[in-house]
């Protein structure tokens, strides 16, 4: 509660904040699999982000996102050890090099869904 108060209270717009927890996703994807950054981080940063005022469906989308990526990016994504595990014969530099494309489509998306939230929150509203 202490910590998202501090970060409330910055000076900074929300969506330094947002970018701020989307580098700190990157950094733990490398080393980290998805079930123990959400463990992790989402205690954290969900109160951070309702104190804001930003919308949690919107926010979930985008961890969901960066845990995905996490899981093919380099060095320890789990997915490119389950593709070795499969393709035996294939060296790891060119499934880090076969990757990379996916990687940079989702890293658009990520963009996409931080500066268009409707793309996500089209169906949810229409729930309303």
């Amino acid at each position: 509660a202490m910590l998202s108060e501090t970060i409330t209270n910055l000076k900074v717009p929300p969506i330094v904040i947002v970018w701020l927890i989307i580098a700190i996703y990157m950094v733990l994807g490398t080393a980290m699999e998805e079930a123990s950054m959400m463990l992790l981080t989402i205690p954290i940063f969900t109160p951070i982000v309702a104190n804001l005022g930003l919308d949690k469906i919107w926010f979930g989308v985008i961890v969901v996102r960066m845990m995905q990526i996490a899981m093919i990016s380099p060095p320890v994504g789990i997915t490119l050890f389950v593709i070795k595990g499969i393709t035996k014969d294939v060296p790891m530099s060119t499934i880090y090099k076969g990757v990379t494309p996916f990687i940079v489509a989702d890293a658009l998306h990520v963009v996409l869904i931080v500066f268009v939230p409707w793309v996500v929150m089209v169906l949810p509203g229409l729930m309303k």
